[in-house]
């Protein structure tokens, strides 16, 4: 069986000595007071609702399953998964980082993320049930009617509803332009919607009595498209007026998907068959207002990986000590057992320690962009906010994409880690690796991902928000230029730096010539650009460390994120070189292949 400890000491480092937020929140009105005894309070009840409840349905909810109900449409969630969802209830945790006025608690959304971060170590399945919940609150908060927020809002802030996103048809996927669901205007003032749905993550279950679902659907008059699409809430049961419940809706499962992974979350099939729904937002511009939600979710995956990867890595790495096998090839270790602990091999120590510097490295981005969110919501200054919001959506591709990828890369090297065992289901390791395999799909492909980022984030501004990342690469450079100490995390991340202007600037000017050059570039750009942030926030983290340990601290935690920091820019970092190389050979070598693929 596996374990799970909440890496509480180095989120505690990352949101106090890397980014200081009490600090931030001081500017910030509705955080005011928000100081770190709260924030360490929360995060160890936040551990321990994961680890002691969550964590031990992860196995038996994967080997269980849900069960659909033909005749009725209901679905059956795992054993414990319900009363899992109870007491999460109970313990206030929907309302964490929610408006106060709809009875959120009003805390900022670092919190809410880290807590994430834990529910997803420790059963990513049965997280995905109040996580989509958050986009759907999200959604109708922003673009929401006052009658809408009214009825919908503290219900799905207290839990006692959850909330899921409907996008995607049978015939297509990421191009929304082509979806078909049709939503025929009533007198009444409501639509009814009539379509098929899949793929919908927690989009049928019996943890409450009602789903409240986001619905892309085209109304009679809408053009061609993507700017053609409309958003609607409908519910699972209708609402009165009062807030209470009224009949049954006209959307059902009909089925559920049989998946590589996740197998304690439902992934639903949705039949719409004349469901009543309400417009949210303006007509046509359904998309706009979803991407509320997607954004949301986009970094909520990569939140997945994260989680992911930090539990495989623990588990692996108390494995690795304990595991004899062979000696050290550079003599005995272990003299008074028969073999050494497999830990002693170099490259045992490459998988683990490529786990925890993208564990270490996810966490201090997705904190980051969760800071830069709560300063986009709430900070007075709007320059903050502006600069804040344009951050943001330059790095969600990169959380999204980035932290997945190297999710797959980290759970796979756990695995490895356990030789033969990984690939056994007792083990727990082999499901790590299975439920991370999604995230690098849904939510946009990372291909899409990868798209996003330099076609419309990058290119389509002439890089002027890469440019501002780019000032706080700068300004560390300046900081710590000097700093001899700091030569071997800053030299890297200067240089790269340095490059990636030009390398942006030269499949810029390929891609005006030639739009596939985008295309073809894209994937390894993203992951340029995620090492140049992560090596931004390495040598950052290095800087405190190093700081600490001239104080005169003792605490080995800043010895061991040194030498973390040092295998990141050894070993990882310099994939970027063979990187830049691959995306500059072009397209030629991939579109000019109609025989190789015929």
């Amino acid at each position: 069986m596996p374990s799970y400890t909440p890496p509480l000491r180095d989120m505690q480092f990352v949101m106090h000595e890397l980014l200081k937020i009490t600090d931030e929140y001081k500017a910030m009105p509705r955080h005011a007071e928000v100081d770190v005894d709260t924030v360490n309070a929360i995060l160890e009840e936040g551990g321990k609702f994961a680890s002691e409840v969550v964590f031990p349905l992860n196995i038996t909810g994967d080997q269980e399953g849900c069960k659909l109900d033909k005749e009725t449409h209901e679905v059956t969630t795992p054993t414990g998964f319900k009363a899992a969802y109870a007491r999460y209830i109970e313990g206030g945790w929907p309302a964490l980082s929610c408006d106060p006025e709809y009875g959120g608690q009003g805390l900022p959304v670092v919190l809410n993320q880290a807590f994430y971060e834990m529910l997803n170590s420790a059963n990513q399945a049965w997280t995905m049930y109040p996580g989509l919940s958050h986009g759907a609150y999200e959604a109708i908060h922003e673009h929401g009617t006052d009658e809408q927020k009214k009825l919908y809002l503290p219900k799905l802030v207290s839990g006692e509803w959850t909330g899921t996103m409907c996008l995607t048809e049978p015939h297509c996927g990421t191009d929304l332009g082509l979806l078909r669901t049709k939503a025929e205007p009533q007198s009444d003032g409501t639509y009814r919607i009539t379509g098929n749905k899949i793929f919908i993550s927690a989009g049928e279950h019996d943890f409450v009595p009602n789903i409240v679902h986001l619905v892309l659907a085209r109304l009679p008059d809408a053009p061609k498209g993507s700017k053609g699409i409309s958003l609607f809430i409908v519910p699972k049961y209708n609402v009165k007026a009062d807030g209470s419940l009224g009949g049954r809706n006209g959307i059902f499962c009909g089925g559920l998907e049989h998946k590589m992974g996740i197998h304690g979350n439902a992934t639903a099939q949705l039949v719409l068959d004349g469901a009543v729904g309400t417009l949210v937002g303006e007509p046509h511009k359904g998309l706009q207002a979803m991407f509320v939600m997607m954004n949301a979710a986009r970094i909520g995956v990569g939140m997945q990986s994260l989680g992911l990867t930090e539990v495989a890595f623990q588990n692996a790495l108390a494995y690795a000590k304990d595991r004899l096998q062979m000696r050290s090839l550079s003599g005995t270790k272990a003299k008074d057992k028969p073999a050494d602990p497999i830990i002693v091999h170099p490259d045992v120590r490459k998988m683990l320690l490529t786990a925890k510097a993208y564990a270490e490295g996810g966490r201090a981005l997705t904190m980051f962009c969760s800071l830069l969110i709560d300063r986009e919501l709430h900070h007075p200054d709007a320059k903050v906010r502006k600069d804040a919001a344009e951050l943001v959506a330059l790095l969600t591709p990169i959380v999204k994409a980035f932290i997945t990828d190297n999710g797959h890369i980290a759970t796979n090297a756990c695995m490895q880690v356990f030789g033969g065992h990984g690939y056994i289901q007792e083990w727990g390791m082999e499901q790590f690796a299975r439920d991370n395999r999604i995230n690098m799909i849904y939510e946009g492909t990372n291909t899409v991902q990868s798209l996003d980022l330099l076609g419309r984030k990058v290119l389509g501004n002439q890089g002027a928000t890469l440019k501002k990342f780019g000032k706080l690469v700068a300004q560390l450079v300046e900081e710590e230029g000097v700093n001899e100490k700091m030569a071997e995390f800053i030299n890297p991340v200067a240089y790269l730096g340095e490059q990636m202007t030009k390398f942006t600037t030269e499949i810029g000017f390929k891609a005006f010539q030639n739009p596939d050059e985008v295309g073809a570039a894209a994937v390894d750009y993203l992951r340029v650009a995620g090492h140049l942030v992560f090596g931004y926030f390495w040598a950052r983290m290095a800087q405190v460390a190093l700081r600490e340990i001239a104080a005169g601290n003792q605490d080995p935690f800043y010895k061991a994120k040194l030498q973390t920091a040092r295998f990141y820019f050894a070993k990882l970092f310099p994939e970027t070189a063979t990187l830049m190389r691959a995306a500059r050979s072009g397209s030629k070598v991939l579109m000019d292949t109609d025989e190789a693929l015929a």
